[in-house]
């Protein structure tokens, strides 16, 4: 395909924000049709482009994916907007996808299809197509979209996140439910969770004389903090570096790649400048990544020939730490895919990605919508310093503190951690009437489903109390309220994500009453999300932090 031809295209489209920050984890490049369920093959070098499956001729008009060469009529798509040629309906889609998604539905309905330049997609934004999709349908649509960020950053697209449905994904997921992020490791880090919380309230009440504090970043470290020390143990003298990688790549994987739309050409694919970047990033994560792995392997062996040692890995207190679960893992010759380093790498920076992003993010957006809602402050606050006066601990009656639940509830119908699920169809089928073609990339408006008239009242309002006496969830089942997911690709990390949520939001709002700064009211917080992968707030939270006098005595001498 022409490249001067598609960028005339997409300056005649012209709108900036309609493409340049299309979240590439939801911009559907088309998969190649071979549904191997081998584990990936091996990284290729660095140093090599990877070929296209196909190339494309920009004199012949694209050919519809919807017909089959034995049919003279093609099968009836969901119903979608007017498009334009080369671009297809990229020009109707703002930097906030999930948005103009919702605002499209409501005009061609719960089901529609869009072209996403030579990329075919379903936009699904209602519960019971969602149930069909995610449930019913579920094997149909187990595919994940692949992209260049997949290919670079998660080694081949090995992690579980983005690799493809069958024996090798079954196998990863198995490893990481089972031995990773089992509910009986999530309490093993409890320890960790509990002293990073501790010095993130000790941080927040050394700054609250000197003004504002920026909670957002204080939240990011404390969540970065909590996942390094789970997944590297005492060897984590790297972490601030690790950060630092993790933030760029968040916004590399959040910008606009034009090959993932156009998947046939390889000149785009070789060209692109975001997967020089990728490919930079990929080089410094080997480095680290290798070095924590190799000092793993060293401590391991050394451990195994010291016949006193006690120590069964390099987790803090002489458990095992993530790291240590893989390459056990990884060793035992047991698997019916064997993992190779690339493997581990891939699904330690998946942990990452998700323990450290989602958790912060739901903390960064809960926090936003109490400071706009004095009363749901004033409520959960009460609840909370009323339990701990009776028990004197947070961390034994955090489960026990049942309006807190309710407010992080609320707070996840609101903002949706991922606001699009995706997946991608892997046969024909049918939904509501509708041919989808295999290969097609469906997008689960997860954020406006939580935010439907037709299953919440007031949706737009931040009312914790709807969930009182009601047994709505976010376990997969309610497809009204899927932050986390649903079906057999539902997030596995969720337990891990919730522990880091729930201690820290009872410990801010416990330990601190919070205001804005002078000269600011509620209404001015931009409530508006940046684009990224991750649907985090655009504006970062500024707030005053009044350390609550009842508890600073108790809270000083807990911890000297």
């Amino acid at each position: 395909m022409n490249s001067r031809l598609i960028e005339a295209h997409l300056q005649f489209a012209h709108q900036p924000q309609s493409l340049h920050f299309l979240p590439r984890r939801f911009q559907l490049s088309t998969p190649s049709s071979n549904r191997n369920t081998q584990p990936p093959p091996a990284s290729p070098p660095l140093s090599s482009p990877t070929e296209n499956a196909a190339a494309s001729s920009c004199g012949s008009p694209p050919q519809s994916p919807i017909a089959s060469h034995h049919e003279s009529t093609p099968k009836k798509l969901p119903p979608g907007p007017w498009r334009l040629p080369v671009i297809g309906h990229l020009h109707h889609i703002s930097s906030l996808p999930h948005r103009s998604f919702k605002h499209l539905s409501n005009k061609y309905g719960p089901i529609m299809h869009l072209k996403l330049g030579e990329v075919s997609a379903v936009v699904v934004s209602s519960s019971e197509i969602a149930k069909d999709v995610l449930k019913v349908h579920d094997p149909t649509f187990a595919d994940r979209p692949e992209n260049i960020a997949g290919e670079i950053l998660w080694y081949n697209s090995s992690n579980i996140s983005f690799s493809q449905y069958g024996d090798y994904w079954r196998q990863m997921r198995k490893i990481c439910i089972l031995e990773l992020l089992s509910a009986k490791n999530v309490k093993s880090f409890g320890s960790i969770r509990e002293d990073e919380v501790s010095k993130l309230v000790q941080s927040i009440r050394g700054g609250s004389s000197e003004g504002p504090i920026n909670l957002t970043e204080k939240i990011f470290g404390m969540t970065s903090s909590i996942t390094c020390r789970a997944a590297f143990g005492k060897i984590c003298r790297d972490k601030n570096a690790l950060i630092d990688m993790f933030k760029e790549g968040i916004t590399l994987v959040s910008g606009f790649d034009v090959s993932d739309l156009y998947p046939s050409s390889k000149v785009l694919k070789i060209m692109s400048w975001n997967r020089l970047k990728l490919l930079r990033m990929r080089r410094k994560l080997d480095l680290i990544l290798d070095a924590i792995i190799d000092e793993h392997n060293h401590n391991l062996a050394r451990n195994d020939r010291d016949v006193d040692s006690t120590r069964r890995g390099n987790g803090e207190f002489g458990n095992e730490d993530l790291v240590d679960v893989l390459l056990r893992v990884k060793g035992s010759g047991e698997l019916e895919f064997p993992i190779t380093n690339d493997n581990v790498k891939a699904v330690i920076y998946d942990i990452f990605a998700a323990g450290t992003e989602t958790s912060s993010t739901t903390i960064d957006w809960i926090m936003a919508e109490l400071i706009r809602n004095p009363r749901v402050m004033a409520k959960v606050q009460a609840e909370i310093r009323e339990t701990v006066k009776e028990s004197k601990s947070i961390e034994n009656d955090v489960q026990n503190i049942k309006y807190l639940k309710m407010v992080i509830k609320e707070g996840l119908r609101l903002h949706a951690p991922v606001p699009l699920i995706p997946r991608v169809s892997r046969e024909d089928t049918e939904i509501e009437g509708y041919h989808i073609p295999a290969r097609t990339k469906v997008l689960v408006n997860a954020w406006a489903m939580g935010r439907d008239p037709k299953y919440w009242s007031n949706p737009e309002s931040f009312e914790p109390e709807r969930f009182e006496n009601n047994t709505t969830d976010f376990t997969g089942n309610n497809f009204e309220f899927i932050p986390f997911g649903a079906g057999r690709r539902m997030c596995p990390g969720m337990t891990f994500g919730l522990a880091s949520v729930e201690l820290p939001l009872a410990h801010l709002l416990y330990h601190f009453d919070w205001k804005l700064p002078d000269g600011m009211n509620p209404n001015d917080l931009d409530m508006n999300e940046r684009p990224a992968i991750t649907a985090a707030r655009r504006q970062d939270l500024h707030l005053v932090a009044i350390p609550h006098d009842a508890n600073k005595d108790q809270d000083e001498n807990k911890h000297h």
